[in-house]
């Protein structure tokens, strides 16, 4: 005890927690603090309204250059029937219910055309929704012993097998179908191509035998098939590589969102430029239910511009900040000039044989 207490009178300076004689730790680095004066805040103000507002309207020109429909279909009427299909899913746990909404386009839609589903009070950023998965699931890494994220969703109550794909997010996938017709003339939709590709070659696989590899595996609670037959035309995009699962699980931040569902074939002569504006039929196969929640579901066809699909917002925020800042600068300048004059008129006011100390 006494050598240890001899050392540390020897060398004080071991356990001394002042920090080193540098510029950057004593705080001793040249710093610049501007003066914000007239001269240089009143031009900032000008020069970001001026560059802001024909941004603005070069932002919304381009957002108005595409087109997009939008129909909502949360309560559309069961074909033959004067009973709403909400009702009917509501009273009918995991049935379908057939119905079909007539609609005009009255502009032509030209160029891409792109189909989107729409949910609104639909919370997927919550907190416990966001974790519910497997990831090493869903890279095709298939175990007997789901991750715990997955729970209550992991195993099937009835047979306890796991479930593949396990989690809340992939346990609720949308699963209403939506097709087109023009006359009685169904238009193509194509189910591929609407996925991240990154996503699609990255977080998703398939394991090597798709059907073998699923054996003693239970599909989730809420689907009617199982992973193997989400798309058995198109070996490559059925199980996890199933591009409508992956655009699903790809959770939305906000409580209304939309997903791109499907995109139109333009290798049909008829439909090479888009489509045309006429009368068209939306086909539903309604399985979603959404009324529990009291949520709604929208169909959205929609073009894209150069900037992308329409989406007003970014064009109306750059003209409002732009106009705001003239404005400020405006009042600005009117307040500077007039306690300017004021001050002047007190200086030639004052005597002039006064001294100053």
């Amino acid at each position: 005890m006494s050598t240890q207490n001899a050392e540390n009178e020897e060398n004080p300076a071991s356990k001394s927690k002042r920090p080193s004689d540098s510029a950057f730790k004593q705080q001793r680095l040249p710093a610049w603090q501007p003066v914000l004066t007239a001269r240089t805040v009143l031009p900032t103000f000008f020069v970001i309204g001026v560059l802001f507002v024909p941004i603005g309207v070069v932002l919304l020109h381009f957002s108005d250059t595409s087109n997009e429909l939008i129909i909502d279909y949360t309560r559309c009427l069961q074909v033959g029937t004067d009973q709403t299909c909400a009702s009917y899913i509501q009273n009918n746990t995991g049935g379908q219910c057939d119905c079909k909404i007539n609609f005009t386009l009255t502009t032509d839609f030209k160029g891409d055309v792109y189909m989107y589903y729409g949910l609104t009070n639909y919370y997927q950023n919550h907190r416990r929704y966001v974790k519910s998965r497997d990831d090493e699931q869903l890279l095709g890494q298939l175990s007997k012993n789901p991750s715990s994220d997955c729970s209550p969703f992991a195993y099937n109550p009835e047979t306890n097998e796991p479930i593949a794909p396990c989690g809340a997010i992939a346990n609720s996938l949308f699963n209403d179908t939506l097709t087109l017709s023009q006359g009685d003339n169904e238009i193509e939709l194509l189910n591929t191509g609407i996925a991240w590709p990154s996503d699609k070659r990255v977080k998703f696989r398939n394991p090597a035998n798709l059907n073998e590899s699923l054996q003693g595996f239970s599909k989730p609670l809420f689907w009617s098939i199982g992973l193997n037959q989400l798309d058995v035309d198109n070996p490559e995009n059925n199980g996890f590589q199933n591009e409508d699962l992956i655009v699903w699980m790809r959770t939305a931040a906000l409580p209304s969102f939309r997903k791109l569902y499907r995109r139109l074939n333009q290798t049909n002569n008829k439909y090479t430029n888009g489509l045309k504006a006429g009368n068209y039929t939306l086909h539903i196969k309604y399985k979603y239910p959404v009324i529990s929640f009291d949520g709604t579901k929208r169909m959205i066809l929609s073009t894209t511009s150069v900037l992308g699909g329409k989406n007003p917002f970014l064009g109306i925020a750059y003209i409002v900040v732009g106009a705001v800042c003239i404005t400020l600068g405006l009042a600005l300048l009117f307040i500077h000039m007039r306690c300017s004059r004021s001050s002047n008129m007190e200086m030639i006011n004052v005597n002039p044989h006064t001294q100053y100390s």
